[in-house]
């Protein structure tokens, strides 16, 4: 367990200083730069122009310890500017940067493009690749071999996402509905899954982000709702009030979205792509991709399933937000020493 200190008493233990560079604020990188706060001395940075190097190099020189999210770009300039400096750096691995789906179009790591070059860059010269599950560390064992790689899963808030009131028959999924996630996330199959249980209330849960909408909204019937965007606290609603959560992906690294429905005891249904077994373990239903008469099947099984407890277990127990701190102080103090 971590010390109970006040965050000021403890934040004045440590000297290391950690220049955390990132490119978009989602939520799991937020929440890592909430825990590395709390314990040392942190500087943002977002990169999103190519004056922003300047501002990487800076905090590079200024840092003991370099973090990153993504093998990206912006790490790619943390990590050189890192060497230059003679200081340490760690990226974290998330999956599509180390992905390579060309029936998709999904993947850094796809033929002939710069993300490529950036990615094996970042993976061969960081002193530290973390990957968000075993099967990210498969991946990144592909193209080149780190320094030191090690899995540390993501944490999820299970004091935030928990049960609350009753459960309806309810099935939701939750992504942005665009061309590219409508592929790998598996939406179709779920709008089509929807016509096998009519009595059933299925919601896909995400911003409109272009005309894929419209797509899906030709094929769903009528017991399919489509949210557009939703706040955290609407999205939490959902999660609590719904019995079934599906994840049919073609590729999960991980699977947020998931863990967070499974704490607030939904009982998952999902593929047996990626890493989504390492999260569900034998908590859920598998079908395969792009099943939509399988997929309904499970449904109506889950649907007289109770597992929903279990669920929620798997993740206090596996994939808690304390874990996940924990792992990365002792990272971070184990670099510095």
């Amino acid at each position: 367990m971590l010390s109970k200190q006040p965050e000021k008493t403890r934040k004045r233990e440590y000297s290391i200083k950690v220049a955390f560079v990132y490119y978009s604020f989602s939520s799991f990188v937020k929440s890592d730069y909430e825990i590395l706060s709390k314990h040392f001395d942190v500087n943002k940075i977002n990169y999103r122009k190519i004056w922003d190097a300047f501002r990487i190099m800076i905090a590079v020189l200024k840092s003991d310890i370099s973090f990153s999210w993504f093998a990206g770009g912006h790490a790619f300039l943390m990590v050189l500017f890192s060497k230059i400096f003679r200081k340490k750096s760690i990226v974290i691995a998330g999956g599509g940067d180390v992905a390579a789906v060309p029936e998709i179009g999904y993947g850094g790591m796809r033929k002939n493009k710069r993300s490529r070059f950036f990615a094996k860059s970042v993976l061969k010269h960081a002193d530290v690749v973390l990957a968000v599950s075993k099967f990210t560390k498969r991946e990144v064992l592909k193209h080149t071999k780190p320094k030191i790689l090690r899995v540390i899963y993501n944490g999820i808030d299970v004091e935030r996402f928990k049960p609350s009131g009753e459960k309806k028959e309810v099935v939701i999924t939750v992504g942005s509905i665009s061309d590219d996630v409508v592929k790998r996330k598996g939406f179709e199959t779920f709008v089509k899954s929807a016509e096998y249980l009519p009595a059933v209330k299925f919601v896909l849960v995400g911003k409109h982000i272009d005309g894929s909408i419209e797509y899906l909204r030709s094929i769903a019937p009528s017991n399919v709702d489509f949210t557009d965007f939703v706040s955290d606290e609407e999205l939490l609603k959902y999660y609590q009030r719904a019995k079934i959560y599906c994840q049919l992906s073609l590729y999960e690294s991980f699977g947020m979205a998931l863990a967070e429905a499974m704490s607030c005891g939904c009982i998952p249904i999902v593929t047996d792509r990626g890493a989504l077994p390492e999260v569900v373990g034998d908590t859920g239903f598998y079908v395969s991709y792009g099943d939509p008469k399988a997929t309904a099947e499970a449904i109506r099984k889950a649907l007289n399933s109770n597992s929903g407890e279990e669920a929620r277990e798997r993740i206090k127990n596996m994939f808690s937000i304390e874990r996940r701190e924990k792992d990365l102080i002792e990272i971070i103090e184990g670099v510095f020493e």
